[in-house]
């Protein structure tokens, strides 16, 4: 019993329910992945331990501290609408925040569309939702761009950019990329530049002229020319 609860005022006795009632409901705690439904990795779901941990009062009112249980099946949020969506993989360890629906979800994530509960259970430990990207300072991420949106790796040596300032698109990384398309690839600008080696595996078509150096494929001379069956010499710019 609370010690409060001894005292002959009935506000006090009210407000040691009302904290002892409040204290069950559960809305949002800080958890750490423990895994990801990769058996059935299209159910979306994962395991969560709770970052913090939870307070058991005895009967004599000595609170003994213990780590609340896992998590099991909470749904991941991946940003998602119109057809497209974000995906990134979930590792052990990653953090998270696991938000508690007010009403029980297991018809809704078993068949969709507005389903009738099957328990009245509310605010319930069983119907967690798994956010990603929330982080501890310890592990923040480090050298966010301040001036534009990068889908990135953690440790930044890969990553794509949109500037909002100057509408630049930037794609950095320290590996190899990698474009495939089934039907074909355009690039339009009034120019093109590439810094390196360039290999093509297949056929050049050009409606333009193209240049070595100073030599034009279209307009270059050569010279030592012999009527006959001779070889022409080296082209002319």
């Amino acid at each position: 019993m609370d010690v409060r609860e001894r005292m002959n005022d009935p506000l006090v006795g009210l407000t040691v329910a009302l904290g002892a009632w409040q204290s069950k409901i559960q809305t949002a705690i800080p958890g750490i992945i423990q895994s990801f439904n990769t058996d059935n990795p299209n159910s979306m779901t994962c395991t969560v331990q709770p970052a913090i941990n939870g307070q058991v009062r005895d009967e004599t009112g000595a609170v003994t501290i213990v780590e609340l249980p896992l998590l099991v099946d909470c749904p991941v949020q991946f940003p998602r609408g119109g057809g497209v969506t974000l995906t990134f993989p979930v590792a052990l360890g990653d953090e998270c925040l696991v938000v508690f629906s007010s009403r029980c979800i297991d018809a809704w994530w078993q068949s969709g569309g507005v389903q009738v509960q099957p328990e009245l259970r509310m605010h319930d430990m069983s119907d967690g939702f798994a956010l990603l990207g929330f982080s501890s300072l310890p592990r923040v991420i480090q050298g966010i761009s301040t001036t534009a949106a990068q889908l990135r790796s953690d440790d930044g040596q890969a990553f794509v950019e949109v500037n909002p300032t100057t509408h630049a698109i930037n794609a950095t990384t320290t590996g190899a990329a990698t474009v495939s398309a089934s039907t074909g690839i355009t690039l339009t600008a009034p120019t093109v530049t590439i810094n390196g080696n360039v290999q093509i595996n297949g056929t050049v078509n050009s409606t333009g002229d193209i240049k070595a150096g100073a030599i034009s494929v279209q307009n270059h001379h050569t010279g030592g020319v012999t009527p006959g069956s001779g070889t022409s010499g080296a082209p002319v710019p």
